[in-house]
């Protein structure tokens, strides 16, 4: 006799941070269930058409916020920049490219920089 397998859950939240996407612009189906292991992965390999918007357009969350400023997280929290995102939104701070953005830049560039020396 052979156990069958029961399938991998998980809770919306941890989906949606391995998705990639803000929680609260998934689709109420989404929010409200549970999604299996075999559910995630269909949805990397062959996303519907709500994940491809909301990746294409946002509102992101901050980890992808800040990925695409090119800063780091708490660079975003010591800017004031708490809410998620729209892609519009990102654009247009990357374009007006205030002092914040610049230092916070800077300060990733050299963490980066740091962490890619050879240590003895």
């Amino acid at each position: 006799m052979t156990a069958r397998k029961t399938p991998q859950t998980m809770k919306p939240a941890t989906a949606a941070k391995k998705l990639g996407v803000y929680l609260e612009a998934t689709p109420a189906e989404f929010q409200e269930g549970v999604v299996s292991r075999d559910d995630l992965n269909a949805m990397q390999s062959d996303p519907p058409e709500w994940l491809r918007d909301l990746r294409r357009n946002g509102p992101h969350p901050r980890q992808v916020v800040a990925a695409k400023l090119r800063v780091s997280i708490s660079g975003l929290a010591r800017a004031g920049v708490t809410e998620a995102l729209t892609t519009e939104q990102i654009d247009a701070l990357k374009a007006d490219n205030p002092e914040w953005l610049q230092r916070e830049r800077a300060i990733q560039n050299e963490v980066r920089n740091e962490l890619s020396r050879p240590r003895p």
